[in-house]
């Protein structure tokens, strides 16, 4: 089997695909974690990779900041960065035109929400049921929830778990989504001869996926029996009413999720319903039209950015219409939405660059043929999943790792006999791990920015739930293992 590395572009640095590759991601991680400040930690990052490619400090920093620049060449990344600007003027409108808080009174109304388990079980449904686009369903689960779990003395921290933990699980387990549609691109690509069948068969085997669901149902909202940093938050939520530990700064401006309805105007649920709803119906026809008719070979981005634009404009019209905000009120609200979620947007932009930093740097390539040299079969998947799990990690991208990794692992499981399905769930398992835990995702930072949380403190939180998880994931990749191989 040809070497990963030997796809990568020829280039005359000595640390392509060798252990220092590994330095730039794992210093921005481990400067992310100690000192909070995740925006300088990124850049950090960057520099000390250009500058170990250009051999120089100086020359490296001009080479980080051109990077940025590069980010928004790339079109599909510069509408994910756009969507994430928007997505504030969304939340901004629906909430400044009484929707979320409508919404809101109509569950008070009829007593539906009035405990912590309701509060828990509608966080995890909203997350189940809006499962068109991982960051959609985060800012949807935050901005319904946000005021319920503070009220209900639910710690953020855990809204914020239970964002993260139902969009890239739900999501990828959903064949006619963004995430569907990529995936059976990236299978088609690599010359799978039906590769929405080897995607369907993949679905019950995709072990940390569906994991993580059930231990979201089952431990946080049936049980509700917190460990490690997530129970200390719940202790100081539940005794002091604090809504972050000292020290602690929310992702998002507090004042973008404290808008409300003008005095004496309507608070109306379907202000907040049907812009959603339109988001979430345009998803699929944005898919079928720049598929071509085809739902599974459509842009992603293209249709998560129209999604965007559409719920907006009608979370606008909405407005308008019943006369609750005046026109310069509507493009007053709507820049102050995407106003407060520039910084996400910043965090976005160097998340990109860094991701695409540690491609040129093969990063994800070194870690991969250091843990895939002859394998035993009953071991190929959950090593599969072991490097996903590291790729995605170091790099912050799990639609990144599947690219990076799937043409490495397809191969292997027909060397070895593995089942493809079953390779293709590891690969799948060990990007979503990687997308749900690392620091630098850029579904983590939005599930951060959804629960208005400190983004350390989020990921500080769920990673012993996430870990957990995964070893439960890698145990049961070895038994299938077992059980599948000839």
């Amino acid at each position: 089997m040809t070497p990963l590395l030997a796809t990568l572009d020829p280039t005359t640095s000595a640390i392509i695909g060798q252990w220092p590759a590994l330095l730039p991601p794992l210093l921005s991680i481990l400067l992310a974690i100690f000192t909070r400040e995740v925006h300088l930690s990124l850049f950090a990052g960057l520099w000390l990779g250009f500058a170990l490619l250009a051999g120089d400090p100086f020359a490296g920093l001009g080479d980080a900041l051109d990077s940025l620049i590069t980010v928004l060449s790339d079109a599909g990344d510069a509408k994910v960065v756009l969507f994430s600007a928007l997505v504030g003027a969304l939340i901004a409108l629906t909430q400044h035109n009484g929707g979320v808080q409508g919404l809101i009174d109509w569950l008070s109304r009829r007593s539906l929400v009035t405990t912590r388990t309701h509060a828990l079980t509608l966080s995890f449904l909203i997350g189940v049921l809006v499962f068109v686009e991982s960051s959609v369903t985060s800012l949807v689960n935050g901005s319904v929830c946000r005021p319920i779990f503070d009220r209900l003395k639910i710690s953020r921290e855990k809204l914020a778990y239970l964002c993260d933990a139902t969009a890239a699980p739900i999501c990828i387990l959903i064949p006619l989504n963004a995430w569907g549609a990529y995936v059976n691109n990236l299978l088609t690509k690599e010359g799978v001869a039906a590769p929405l069948e080897v995607f369907l068969a993949a679905i019950p085997l995709n072990l940390y996926a569906l994991t993580t669901i059930a231990f979201v149902l089952f431990v946080t909202v049936i049980k509700q029996r917190d460990f490690g940093p997530m129970r200390l938050a719940e202790d100081r939520m539940r005794t002091t009413g604090a809504l972050f530990n000292e020290g602690s700064t929310p992702l998002v401006d507090p004042t973008l999720t404290s808008l409300e309805a003008p005095a004496g105007k309507p608070r109306r649920a379907l202000n907040f319903v049907l812009p959603i709803a339109t988001m979430a119906l345009m998803m699929p026809v944005g898919l079928f039209i720049t598929g071509k008719g085809d739902l599974l070979k459509g842009s992603g981005s293209t249709a998560v950015f129209w999604a965007v634009l559409a719920g907006t404009a009608l979370a606008a019209i909405l407005a308008l219409s019943q006369r609750i905000l005046t026109w310069r009120e509507t493009n007053g609200t709507f820049w102050k939405g995407v106003g407060g979620l520039v910084p996400l947007a910043a965090l976005m932009i160097l998340a990109f660059a860094l991701g695409a930093l540690a491609k040129k740097l093969g990063t994800g390539a070194f870690v991969a043929n250091a843990l895939a040299a002859d394998l035993p079969a009953v071991l190929v998947p959950a090593i599969i999943f072991v490097i996903g799990a590291f790729i995605a990690f170091a790099t912050g991208t799990s639609w990144g790792t599947f690219a990076l990794l799937l043409p490495l692992a397809l191969p292997l499981a027909e060397a070895t006999a593995t089942p493809l399905p079953l390779a293709l769930a590891a690969v799948l398992s060990g990007g979503v791990f990687g997308d749900h835990a690392s620091p630098i995702s850029d579904t983590t930072l939005v599930a951060s920015m959804a629960a208005g949380t400190d983004h350390i403190d989020h990921v500080k939180t769920q990673l012993p739930y996430a870990l957990t998880c995964a070893g439960l994931a890698l145990v049961g990749f070895i038994v299938l293992a077992a059980a599948m191989t000839p």
